[in-house]
């Protein structure tokens, strides 16, 4: 995300709105399908942590300089603790602990930044809840509809994927595919690098599961879990590097590297801090030059740093993000799809610890922070349909949006021309297949795919330079002066603006081709 600068706000009022609210929620009949989905909220009250005795995970932040690992890491030991993995580049430690007070006794050795809890269940513990959200597949009569209107040089299904269009990587195609020297690391559920889409572009040697907040670099890790596994990240990966190879979709930067870095559980496909943190190291130190970050960081929607432990996932997230950016990666976050306006002076936030048992609280973004996507320097995504317009379900905010990209919406919110049919976001499935999602996790690897045909017409540009010509070559796109998508007569959402650009799409839609050209 941007820092936020004093600014006037002007707030565009859409017809039949009578008062502007801090808040925007979803039409009672939309919906998002993505990682990101899941609302978790900053609750009002801290949650307590499993009972002593039950094994709780940990991040251990040092103090920056020299002489403070050492004698962090023996405290660790005789608090009870034991090391999974010590980031010493970072000064984050992954502790396992049974100890009800494991982290007060850590925050009280002086030289610990900070200590918390990375969950509120027991290590253990499983949920249901999967990260993939709804998906529906794209039928063999679809399919072969789709490839009888392809057009030369066309992969069979991208009559399909009005998305592409949308941001002018179809033109973009045509002039570059982006370098073979680039990689983007899609942390997330896990990629299936054996799709016919997927594997001549797969990255192997930067792939990885970090799920356990350790490297797992056995062969195969880094794909979904054959049982309780999620679609979610094969579906981001072919979204920005499906191969133009004559067969299926076509990414939005097809000659360009694609790795998996698995960090969801099984099951329950919860994203905690430690997997997080391994996910960022490892991609800073395996070449990755774009990370896609389609999720937030469990159990917490809103970190809040005026609570111990969750200050410390901050910090720990923090670090580990801009250590990327200092090796040279950009990293690329989906907005949320609460359809909160994160420049609100509150939020209610009424679903984290989502590991546990929800509690009901007002958080203040500013102070409370959803990881990664409000970590300074992290380019903020929001989602947009086949209309244009803000998805339904898509987070917002004045200086808190980067910059939007197409994610889908419900068709009867926002319906493609032909001989597109779907309104969401056609991509690639695990075992093969090709498959519908919509959320703002499927608007935020168009920008990372974008960032990567940048880097690949700059090849020694910086992260921050690539985060420069990414947002001074977007499309600028002004707040609509109505948004009722639903048309029941209220406005959905409340758009602001003000010089530097809006609450909805921050500077505009991302542009692909100009991406190849400048």
């Amino acid at each position: 995300m941007t820092s936020r600068p004093s600014r006037t706000r002007r707030v565009v009022a859409p017809v039949g709105m009578a008062m502007a609210t801090a808040l925007a929620f979803l039409p009672a009949t939309a919906s998002a399908s993505s990682g990101d989905q899941r609302a978790a909220t900053d609750r009002s009250a801290t949650a307590t942590p499993a009972a002593g005795g039950e094994k709780l995970s940990y991040v251990v932040n040092v103090k920056k300089g020299k002489g403070h690992l050492a004698p962090v890491k023996k405290a660790i030991v005789e608090a009870g603790g034991t090391i999974v993995m010590a980031y010493d580049q970072i000064g984050v430690i992954v502790v396992h602990a049974s100890n009800a007070d494991f982290a007060a006794k850590l925050r009280a050795v002086k030289h610990v930044e900070s200590a918390g809890a990375t969950r509120t269940a027991p290590l253990a513990a499983q949920s249901t809840t999967d990260a993939g959200g709804a998906t529906q597949p794209l039928t063999a009569e679809q399919a072969e509809a789709a490839a009888a209107q392809a057009a030369p040089g066309q992969d069979p299904m991208e009559p399909l994927q009005w998305d592409l269009p949308a941001i002018k990587a179809d033109k973009a195609h045509l002039k570059s595919l982006g370098s073979r020297d680039v990689t983007v690391a899609v942390i997330d559920t896990g990629v299936d690098d054996t799709h016919p889409d997927l594997a001549p572009n797969f990255d192997r040697a930067a792939s990885v599961d970090c799920v356990g907040g350790k490297p797992n670099t056995a062969e195969g890790a880094w794909r979904p879990y054959a049982t309780g596994g999620s679609s979610h990240g094969t579906h981001v990966a072919g979204t920005i590097a499906a191969a133009k190879n004559g067969t299926g979709v076509t990414g939005v930067a097809p000659g360009v590297k694609v790795a998996g870095i698995k960090v969801s559980t099984q099951n329950d496909g919860m994203f905690y801090t430690e997997a997080v943190v391994c996910g960022f190291v490892w991609a800073a130190e395996h070449g990755a030059d774009v990370t896609n970050n389609s999720y937030y960081v469990d159990p917490w929607m809103f970190n809040c740093t005026t609570d111990p432990d969750q200050k410390a996932l901050v910090e720990a997230v923090s670090r580990a993000t801009k250590y990327a950016e200092r090796k040279g990666a950009l990293n690329v976050a989906a907005a949320g799809n609460s359809a909160f306006d994160l420049d609100a002076d509150t939020i209610l936030d009424d679903s984290s610890p989502n590991d546990t048992t929800p509690g009901d609280r007002e958080i203040d973004p500013s102070v409370c922070l959803d990881l990664p996507r409000q970590v300074d320097g992290v380019v903020t995504v929001s989602s947009t349909g086949a209309k244009g317009l803000k998805s339904s379900f898509s987070n917002y905010g004045l200086g808190v949006i980067d910059i939007a990209a197409p994610g889908g919406d419900a068709t009867k919110y926002q319906k493609p021309d032909a001989p597109a049919e779907d309104g969401r976001i056609l991509s690639t499935l695990p075992g093969g297949g090709h498959g519908y999602k919509a959320g703002t996790s499927m608007a935020s690897p168009h920008v990372a795919g974008v960032a990567a045909l940048i880097k690949s017409t700059h090849p020694n540009a910086t992260p921050k330079q690539v985060k420069r010509l990414l947002t001074g070559q977007a499309d600028e796109l002004a707040c609509p002066t109505e948004y009722d998508l639903d048309a029941d007569g209220k406005a959905d959402a409340v758009c602001a603006s003000d010089e530097n650009g809006t609450g909805f799409y921050g500077v505009g839609m991302t542009d692909a081709l100009d991406a190849v050209e400048k």
